[in-house]
């Protein structure tokens, strides 16, 4: 059964609640506006803005006691011919983490990781892009938080306002921004401190291709991947992969057009299941481009061995949640999700049951609110 109450009452759990939205954007726009205020740090800056599975209304709430987490992409003036070294890059920034955030922050990877009481943000610089794309990198399609849960119409174009930002008076805008060709960037450069090289990585391009999947599966694209990286969490919190791997996956084999979660869940998962049964068995990672760097595989490092172990796990996944869709029974079916996804799926009521004439909704005390929203 697809259950949508259920569905929608597990996701209002998994979703990061409303005290987790609430220290994301205190610390994102606090380092954001610091940024912008610092008189060393503002004439090199171009812009900042999101990204990571906050910006894609793909994250899920944080584990236990853990914080909840935001990626900042600092936009620079720095040139990769200047700064070969790319950690030179990031030491330019030191003064003010200094000022603002001394004994909390740490050099990572290819990113600077700030550790706050409430929450972690990942600062992310960037080398200098070309002067014709320097203007559009400050747009308001760039730099605004909206995710694919509050804006059903994001584009990258000049014209689109934020939906905080909306009016009578930007309806023309807004006009405009439908008919306007979208921008085609080109990737930004960041730090690898290991490699002792900058890289290419295109975060605006994954968002544009989360906002069309999401329109392309009836909204529901976000829906399930949260509910699948869930079911990661609940049954192999430790295995590999983890984090984007798992969601570009998702993408790549959730089909266009699915009516609910429940069915996202079965295709999706069934998808992967029957089109990389052949590499499992070869234990050989499969090349999953990314989006916008098509060269850099997503996947690369995923050992075949833990591919083969991830495919094992996710052909369990498959089987279980394909018997909870076709599932007539309604505890039956509850019964079988609550064993994919865990205690945070509702249970059935104690007088439930009956076959799918009932549509799969249990009783309520307050009516289930369809839809998203990071506060829901």
């Amino acid at each position: 059964m697809e259950l949508p109450s259920y569905f929608t009452d597990f996701l209002k759990e998994i979703r990061p609640q409303t005290n987790h939205v609430n220290d994301m954007r205190t610390g994102h726009r606090t380092l954001r506006t610091r940024l912008q205020d610092d008189e060393t740090l503002a004439p090199i800056i171009v812009s900042t803005f999101l990204q990571g599975s906050y910006r894609r209304a793909t994250a899920v709430r944080p584990k236990g006691e853990s914080r909840s987490d935001v990626d900042v992409i600092v936009v620079t003036k720095l040139s990769r011919d200047e700064y070969a070294d790319p950690h030179s890059a990031m030491k330019v920034f030191e003064p003010f983490l200094e000022k603002h955030y001394k004994g909390k922050y740490r050099y990572q990877g290819r990113s600077i990781g700030i550790e706050l009481s409430y929450v972690d943000l990942d600062l992310v610089v960037t080398a200098a892009p070309s002067e014709e794309e320097e203007g559009c990198l400050t747009a308001n399609a760039v730099v605004t938080e909206d995710s694919p849960e509050e804006s059903d119409d994001w584009r990258l174009v000049p014209s689109w306002v934020a939906v905080e930002n909306r009016s009578a008076a930007t309806f023309n805008l807004l006009k405009e921004a439908k008919a306007q060709a979208e921008w085609q960037l080109s990737p930004l450069w960041i730090p690898n401190r290991e490699a002792k090289v900058w890289e290419e990585t295109h975060p605006l391009a994954q968002i544009q291709w989360t906002f069309g999947k999401n329109a392309r599966t009836n909204r529901h694209y976000v829906n399930v991947v949260k509910a699948l990286k869930w079911w990661r969490r609940v049954h192999h919190p430790d295995g590999q992969p983890k984090g984007y791997p798992v969601e570009h996956l998702i993408g790549a084999c959730c089909p266009d057009g699915i009516k609910s979660v429940a069915a996202g869940v079965v295709q999706t998962l069934e998808s992967f299941v029957n089109s990389y049964r052949a590499m499992a068995i070869l234990k050989q990672t499969p090349f999953l481009g990314d989006h916008g760097v098509p060269a850099h595989n997503v996947w690369g490092r995923i050992t075949g061995e833990e591919f083969a172990t991830f495919h094992a796990q996710a052909a369990a996944a498959a089987a279980t949640a394909r018997a909870a869709y076709d599932e007539e029974d309604l505890k039956q079916s509850v019964l079988l999700w609550r064993k994919l996804f865990g205690n945070e799926f509702p249970p059935a009521p104690d007088d439930g049951g009956g076959s799918s004439k009932g549509g799969g909704f249990s009783p309520r005390q307050e009516p289930s609110v369809v839809g998203g929203g990071r506060f829901a």
